[in-house]
C-alpha cells in the first residue's frame, strides 16, 4: 500500500482516497509512513470537510532506540565486551590493557562496573581485572533487539532501566484510522469559493459545488496587546466605583512626606509603621517642603494646617488629649515611598474643606482611587513589596457607623461578595475601625477582604471640616482579588509550563514577575466580579 504514495494520483488527498478504496479502514501509518502526521491530518480534515472520508486519531508511545543503543545492539552490551576482552587473558588485565583491547574507555567505565556488579569479574593480583563467568546472557542486546522489532518492550519496568541508561526513549506517534465517507469518490470535485457575476449570468452556479464554510475553523492569530489580568481587575473596580457616583483621585505622587503619608492621618512619630523595617524611606534627597500651596489659586491656610497638626499631636486639640510627645517637624518632613493612597485622600479632604456649597459649607463628595503603594514587607507566594490599593473615600453629614456597614454590603455585593461579617479593629486614624471578612467557598471559610472605619476629628477637623461632616474610608489590594477570581496561588512568578499545562493545572499559575507566562496574560478571560 505505500506505493500508493508515490503513484500516478497527484496530492496526498489523492493517494489516500485511492488506497482507501483498495483497504478500509485504513492505517495512515502503515499506508504513508514517509509524511509526517500533520501533513496527513490535513489533508484528512480536507476531505472529511467535504464529507468524503472519516477518521479517528490514534495516538501511543513507541520507544526509539538511540545510538548507544544501537552500537549495542551490533556489538553487544558494555559489560559482555568487557568480560569477552577479559576471557582471552588468562592473567587478567590491567584497566590500561583492557582500555586498549575494548578500544572505548567508556564502554569500559560502564561496562566493569556493571559486570562487578553481576559478579561476572573480580580484581585479582596488582589491581588487574579477571574474568570469572565462563558463559553469559547478553540480556540487554536481547532487549534492545526486541525492542528493535516491536518498537516497545513486554516488559515496563526493562523500558524504564533502559530509559534511564538513555538507551532508548520514548516517542509520541499519532496515527489515523481512515474511512470512506458519505460522499466518497476517487477524485476531488472543484469547489467554488466565490459566486461570482458571470457565474449568475451564465447560469453555471446552479451545477457549481460550493465549498461549504467551516464554522469551527479558527480565525488567524493576529498578535494583538492583551491587558495583564490586574489591568481587567481594575477596570471592573473603577466601573462600580464610577457607577456609584464617585470622582477619581489622582494619584501620580508616589513619593510623600511624612507629614501627608502619617501625620496627618494622626498617625504618631513613634508608630511602628513608620520604622525602616516598615517604610522605605528616600535616601537622596531626604526630606521634602512643608505643606505650600501648588499653584496661584491654592489660597488656604497651610501654615495654620501645619500649625493645628503639631498641637493636636503633641498636645491635643479638638476635644483630644492627644499623642502626648514633643513633635519633631524633621520627621515630618522625611520622604517617603507612600505606604498608601489614603495620603491622596488626605489631600483631598483638605481641599474639600476650602469648598463651599450651596449653603456655605463643604459639599458632599465620594472619592476614590486605585494605584501602587509600598511597604517593606518580606516577599513570599502572597505578598510584595509593591502592590495597588483599592480605596474609597465618601464625606457627607450626619453618617453613622450603621450606614457605613450597609454601604459596604452594597459595595461589595457589587463585586460578587456577599455575606459579610464585621470584626472591632484599631486604625491610628479610623475610630470606629473595622475588618471585614466574607466566607469563600473554595477555601471553606471566612478570609479578610478589606479594612474600614470613620476618619477621627483629630485628623477632620485640623483640615478645617466642620465639626459634623463625617467621613468613611475604606480600603483592599487588587491583587488578592485578582488572585481568587483567576485561581492564582503565587503573586510572584510564573511556572515556564505550556499554556494548555496551565489551565489544567490552576496551581501553577501566579501572577507578576520577570518569569510570567505571555500566553496566560494574553488569553485570561474579561473580568465579571460578580460572576464566578
Amino acid at each position: 500500500m505505500a506505493a500508493a504514495q508515490d503513484g500516478p494520483h497527484g496530492d496526498l488527498t489523492t493517494a489516500i482516497l485511492h488506497a482507501l478504496d483498495h483497504k478500509e479502514p485504513l492505517l495512515s501509518a502503515e499506508a504513508f509512513p514517509s509524511y509526517k502526521s500533520t501533513d496527513v491530518k490535513s489533508a484528512l480534515d480536507r476531505l472529511s470537510s467535504r464529507l468524503m472520508v472519516e477518521y479517528d486519531t490514534l495516538d501511543h508511545e513507541e520507544a526509539i532506540i538511540e545510538a548507544e543503543g544501537q552500537d549495542i545492539i551490533a556489538n553487544g552490551s558494555h559489560e559482555v565486551r568487557v568480560l569477552q576482552a577479559l576471557q582471552t587473558a588468562m592473567e587478567g588485565l590491567t584497566l590500561a590493557e583492557l582500555e586498549s583491547v575494548v578500544g572505548d574507555k567508556s564502554v569500559v567505565k560502564v561496562g566493569q562496573s556493571r559486570a562487578f556488579k553481576s559478579k561476572w569479574i573480580i580484581r585479582g593480583k596488582e589491581g588487574r581485572f579477571v574474568a570469572t563467568a565462563e558463559s553469559v546472557k547478553d540480556e540487554i542486546r536481547e532487549q534492545l533487539q526486541t525492542i528493535q522489532d516491536r518498537l516497545t518492550h513486554p516488559d515496563t519496568k526493562v523500558l524504564q532501566e533502559l530509559k534511564k541508561r538513555k538507551l532508548v526513549k520514548m516517542q509520541k506517534v499519532i496515527e489515523f484510522r481512515i474511512r470512506k465517507g458519505l460522499k466518497f469518490a476517487l477524485e476531488m470535485v472543484k469547489e467554488e469559493t466565490d459566486l461570482t457575476a458571470d457565474m449568475l449570468a451564465s447560469g453555471t452556479w446552479k451545477t457549481a459545488t460550493f465549498k461549504p464554510y467551516n464554522f469551527n475553523a479558527l480565525g488567524a492569530d493576529q498578535n494583538a496587546g492583551a491587558l495583564h489580568p490586574l489591568n481587567k481587575v481594575r477596570h471592573e473596580f473603577r466601573q462600580i466605583f464610577f457607577e456609584m457616583g464617585f470622582e477619581e483621585m489622582p494619584t501620580n505622587r508616589f513619593v510623600e512626606t511624612g507629614f501627608w503619608n502619617f501625620d496627618a492621618l494622626f498617625v504618631p512619630q513613634q508608630h511602628p509603621a513608620r520604622d525602616l523595617q516598615d517604610t522605605f524611606y528616600i535616601s537622596d534627597p531626604k526630606v521634602g517642603d512643608r505643606p505650600r500651596p501648588e499653584s496661584d489659586d491654592d489660597k488656604q491656610e497651610y501654615d495654620a494646617y501645619w500649625a493645628n497638626i503639631q498641637t493636636v499631636h503633641q498636645v491635643g486639640k479638638y476635644g483630644s488629649i492627644g499623642y502626648r510627645y514633643p513633635w519633631a517637624a524633621d520627621e515630618s518632613l522625611r520622604l517617603v515611598l507612600r505606604t498608601h493612597t489614603t495620603a491622596i485622600s488626605t489631600a483631598m479632604l483638605y481641599r474639600l474643606a476650602a469648598m463651599k456649597g450651596p449653603d456655605g459649607r463643604p459639599p458632599p463628595a465620594r472619592y476614590f482611587s486605585i494605584d501602587r503603594v509600598f511597604r517593606n514587607e518580606t516577599v513570599d507566594a502572597t505578598h510584595l513589596a509593591e502592590f495597588h490599593q483599592v480605596e474609597g473615600v465618601i464625606a457627607d453629614y450626619g453618617l453613622t457607623l450603621g450606614g457605613l456597614m450597609e454601604f459596604m454590603e452594597i459595595f461589595f455585593n457589587k463585586m460578587g461578595i456577599y455575606d459579610l461579617r464585621f470584626k472591632p479593629a484599631y486604625n491610628p486614624y479610623t475610630e470606629p475601625s473595622m475588618e471585614i471578612f466574607s466566607y469563600h467557598k473554595g477555601l471553606n471559610k471566612l478570609i479578610e477582604i478589606g479594612n474600614s472605619g470613620m476618619f477621627r476629628p483629630e485628623m477632620l477637623e485640623s483640615m478645617g471640616l466642620p465639626k459634623d461632616m463625617r467621613v468613611y474610608g475604606w480600603g483592599l489590594s487588587l491583587e488578592r482579588p485578582t488572585m481568587i477570581k483567576y485561581k492564582i496561588d503565587n503573586i510572584r512568578y510564573i511556572a515556564l509550563t505550556p499554556f494548555h499545562t496551565i489551565l489544567s493545572n490552576a496551581r501553577t499559575r501566579s501572577l507578576l514577575g520577570h518569569r510570567v507566562d505571555l500566553n496566560f496574560i494574553e488569553r485570561n478571560p474579561a473580568t465579571r466580579l460578580d460572576k464566578t
